[in-house]
């Protein structure tokens, strides 16, 4: 009897892999109307367009306009200029000065809703309403002066913000985006 070689001789062919469909004509690429219908009808298409206008809306913009208000608008404090580089939320700013660096600072006299931890959607609106108002006070200031009134307990700077020589608490409580505040238990926003 005869043994079979069990070595397959060798031949690019297998290397190739099969070719499903021969013999079938070439599959035409969909048209211009159905490649926008198919977008339009997909679900992640508008997941991705939500998802970037929040980006748009809460990082970049924000970004922006507290970039063009650290350019635009020196801060004199007692004995040195500092620039307010971003406003946190409608409270709390980030300061840069010559001899002190870079600083979170507390403003005092008001207390606004909290855009880091708050505690219901009504909140998060308001606090991002009442940044957007103290952006817009800054903005449209003149003058900008600063005094320094020690260190919290976070080991942020107190400080006290006058737009022109009014105080900035005076003119967040005024416009409704901001509560009197001294010290204590805080009221909830929601």
């Amino acid at each position: 009897m005869a043994r079979r070689n069990p070595v397959v001789p060798y031949s690019r062919d297998y290397r190739q892999s099969p070719r499903w469909g021969m013999g079938l004509p070439p599959r035409r690429p969909p048209g211009l109307v159905a490649r926008v219908l198919r977008r339009v009808l997909n679900p992640v298409f508008y997941l991705k367009a939500v998802i970037g206008l929040a980006m748009f809306g809460l990082i970049i913009l924000p970004s922006i306009a507290d970039l063009t208000n650290a350019a635009m608008k020196p801060v004199q404090a007692a004995d040195e200029t500092c620039r307010i580089l971003r406003v946190v939320d409608g409270d709390t700013v980030t300061l840069i000065c010559a001899e002190e660096g870079m600083q979170s600072a507390r403003l005092v006299g008001f207390d606004t809703p909290e855009k880091f931890s708050p505690k219901c959607l009504t909140e998060f609106l308001a606090a991002e309403r009442a940044a957007w108002a103290l952006r817009t006070f800054i903005q449209k200031a003149d003058r900008l002066e600063l005094t320094r009134e020690g260190v919290d307990q976070y080991g942020r700077a107190l400080v006290r913000l006058d737009l022109d020589g009014q105080d900035v608490a005076r003119l967040m409580i005024r416009a409704g985006h901001a509560r009197t505040y001294r010290v204590g238990p805080r009221g909830s926003w929601c």
